[in-house]
């Protein structure tokens, strides 16, 4: 990568890469995703898709990847471990 531009985000599954690249976009930053992986050994060796943003905006980034990467994932047992842990609080 060019200098100038700093990774905040890597994954070995591109869809993973294009959220985080559009919610960055939402919130004004911008994102260029550099594609590591070769077509012909996905499925043997897994590459990387790294997600760049420009060094003047890498503290933002860094901030809101770092939240995106705290929501919950929708994983039924993730939530419920959730919620016995708000109960457990309350008690």
């Amino acid at each position: 990568m060019e200098k100038g531009w700093t990774k905040v985000f890597a994954s070995d599954r591109p869809y993973e890469t294009e959220i985080v690249k559009g919610m960055l976009i939402e919130n004004g930053i911008d994102a260029v995703i550099l594609n590591k992986q070769s077509s012909s050994y996905t499925f043997t060796i897994p590459g990387q898709v790294e997600l760049y943003v420009p060094d003047e905006q890498a503290e933002t980034a860094n901030s809101l990847v770092s939240q995106h990467n705290n929501l919950p994932t929708g994983d039924p047992y993730e939530l419920d471990e959730e919620e016995g842990n708000k109960a457990e609080d309350h008690e």
